[in-house]
């Protein structure tokens, strides 16, 4: 293994703490009216929010001080511990509901969701299965399947809770770091026929879903209902015009867009720092990609390249989805936006991967 650098890639930790404050400081200024018609205190969520992210920067410094490699000894009993969370979060009385969704584990505050851990060690566990069998990745049935079998049966128990989203970030991940290892196109291909042929049938089975897809191209065909939340974002963006119209004057947070500080929290910054603020987000997001392309391509060992392919790709998928939704150019699919969504699983499991990327960093020739 090469010398280790005496740092990490001192830019990329830069852009995650700008996001990480830009984060805390949006999910305050979206959150407070909420929250203090909810629970008497303005700062409710953004004290949580802080909370969460002391104790994912507290592992992302550990993380960041662990050699990589050693997360390839302890994949397969991470993914089991996964395998069985998920398991166990479909248990009446094991698993809490939330906006419809079986999907936490816990009570209360102290509450996990098993399939934003089965996203990172999924990422882990094919980074070295693909480090493996690279060389069986052009056979379908030697490499591709046994992969894909894998992916597949941890997005069938995701979506039993239903959790299309964060099954769809996965999948998409995981598609990305395949495709790398040197997979066919043909087989791509084929497997996208068959995959288109799922949704189409996952979205008829749920009434829910349909009018997710019919409300995402045409919201005003039921402004009160399934188009809601579109609608209101949009009336979140338009009125932000060039510059906004300043932090905390945001109007939608006034009990227009639900719960603003979780999934559409781009639209009160959008409403709120403009078309400025939100390209400074974006060119943020695109900085960070870079530089995890760089470690990706300067990684010692296949093992290391993938990893990190991995980890980008997840937050690539992340953004583009979450934003996608929020100006009206997806359905909605309820996945949050990197570092700026409100969230304690979902927040603590990004600064772990990138504890794992800045570790990366400081093996890599890049």
């Amino acid at each position: 293994m090469s010398v280790k650098k005496s740092a990490p890639d001192y830019l990329l930790l830069i852009l995650i703490l700008l996001l990480l404050s830009i984060g805390i400081t949006m999910v305050y200024s979206a959150s407070e009216v909420w929250a203090k018609y909810k629970f008497d205190d303005p700062f409710f969520f953004a004290k949580r929010q802080l909370l969460f992210a002391g104790v994912g920067l507290c592992a992302m410094y550990f993380i960041t001080n662990v050699e990589y490699w050693t997360w390839r000894r302890l994949s397969k009993i991470g993914i089991a511990i996964c395998f069985i969370l998920l398991i166990l979060v479909l248990i009446p009385g094991v698993g809490m509901v939330r906006n419809g969704s079986q999907s936490w584990i816990g009570a209360g505050a102290f509450s996990i969701q098993p399939s934003e851990f089965m996203k990172l060690a999924m990422i882990i566990f094919l980074s070295g299965y693909l480090a493996e069998n690279q060389k069986y990745m052009i056979d379908f049935r030697k490499g591709l399947v046994p992969a894909l079998a894998l992916v597949f049966t941890a997005f069938g128990l995701i979506m039993l809770q239903p959790d299309l989203g964060t099954g769809t970030v996965m999948v998409g991940t995981c598609v990305v770091m395949i495709f790398v290892a040197g997979a066919r196109i043909l087989h791509f291909a084929m497997l996208g026929m068959a995959g288109l042929a799922g949704f189409v049938a996952l979205v008829l089975s749920a009434p829910y879903r349909m009018k997710r897809i019919t409300s995402f191209l045409d919201p005003w065909s039921d402004p009160l209902g399934s188009g809601f939340q579109i609608i209101q974002s949009l009336y979140a963006i338009g009125p932000g015009g060039l510059f906004g119209l300043g932090i905390g004057e945001s109007r939608q947070k006034y009990y227009y867009l639900p719960e603003p500080q979780t999934d559409f929290i781009f639209a009160i910054l959008a409403e709120e720092l403009g078309f400025i603020g939100g390209m400074f987000l974006l060119l943020l997001f695109s900085l960070l990609l870079w530089r995890g392309i760089r470690i990706a391509l300067g990684a010692p060992d296949l093992f290391g390249s993938f990893l990190a392919v991995g980890v980008v790709a997840m937050v690539a998928i992340q953004v583009m989805i979450n934003i996608g939704v929020v100006t009206g150019l997806m359905p909605v699919t309820g996945i949050t936006l990197p570092f700026l969504s409100y969230g304690g699983s979902s927040l603590t499991l990004m600064l772990v991967a990138m504890g794992i990327l800045l570790n990366i960093s400081r093996y890599s020739k890049y």
